[in-house]
Protein backbone atom coordinates (compact mmCIF):
# COMPACT_ATOMS: atom_id res chain seq x y z
CA UNK A 1 0.00 0.00 0.00
CA UNK A 2 1.56 3.30 -1.06
CA UNK A 3 1.39 6.58 0.84
CA UNK A 4 -1.58 7.97 -1.10
CA UNK A 5 -3.59 4.78 -0.54
CA UNK A 6 -2.72 4.81 3.17
CA UNK A 7 -3.76 8.46 3.54
CA UNK A 8 -7.02 7.79 1.70
CA UNK A 9 -7.72 4.80 3.95
CA UNK A 10 -7.08 6.82 7.12
CA UNK A 11 -9.42 9.59 5.93
CA UNK A 12 -12.08 7.02 5.02
CA UNK A 13 -11.85 5.51 8.50
CA UNK A 14 -12.14 8.96 10.08
CA UNK A 15 -15.16 9.72 7.90
CA UNK A 16 -16.77 6.38 8.66
CA UNK A 17 -16.30 6.78 12.40
CA UNK A 18 -17.69 10.32 12.25
CA UNK A 19 -20.79 9.12 10.36
CA UNK A 20 -21.20 6.33 12.90
CA UNK A 21 -21.11 8.85 15.74
CA UNK A 22 -23.65 11.03 13.93
CA UNK A 23 -25.97 8.08 13.33
CA UNK A 24 -25.75 6.58 16.80
CA UNK A 25 -25.37 9.61 19.05
CA UNK A 26 -26.13 12.66 16.87
CA UNK A 27 -22.58 13.84 17.61
CA UNK A 28 -20.45 15.31 14.81
CA UNK A 29 -16.84 14.92 15.95
CA UNK A 30 -15.39 16.99 13.09
CA UNK A 31 -17.73 19.90 13.87
CA UNK A 32 -16.96 19.56 17.58
CA UNK A 33 -13.21 19.74 16.93
CA UNK A 34 -13.08 22.39 14.21
CA UNK A 35 -16.37 24.30 14.49
CA UNK A 36 -19.71 23.85 12.80
CA UNK A 37 -19.08 24.27 9.05
CA UNK A 38 -15.92 26.28 9.62
CA UNK A 39 -13.38 26.44 6.83
CA UNK A 40 -11.32 23.71 8.50
CA UNK A 41 -14.36 21.44 8.89
CA UNK A 42 -15.21 21.90 5.23
CA UNK A 43 -11.62 21.03 4.28
CA UNK A 44 -11.81 17.83 6.34
CA UNK A 45 -15.17 16.89 4.78
CA UNK A 46 -13.79 17.62 1.29
CA UNK A 47 -10.69 15.49 1.88
CA UNK A 48 -12.82 12.62 3.16
CA UNK A 49 -15.04 12.92 0.07
CA UNK A 50 -12.04 12.91 -2.27
CA UNK A 51 -10.69 9.89 -0.41
CA UNK A 52 -14.01 8.14 -0.94
CA UNK A 53 -13.81 8.76 -4.67
CA UNK A 54 -10.21 7.53 -4.72
CA UNK A 55 -11.22 4.42 -2.76
CA UNK A 56 -14.02 3.75 -5.25
CA UNK A 57 -11.57 4.01 -8.15
CA UNK A 58 -9.12 1.67 -6.38
CA UNK A 59 -11.93 -0.81 -5.73
CA UNK A 60 -12.62 -1.24 -9.43
CA UNK A 61 -9.07 -0.76 -10.73
CA UNK A 62 -7.55 -3.82 -12.36
CA UNK A 63 -4.33 -4.98 -10.77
Amino acid sequence: MNTLEMLAMVLLVIGGLNWGLIGLFQYDLVAALFGDMSTLSRIVYTLVGISGLYGLIMLFKKK
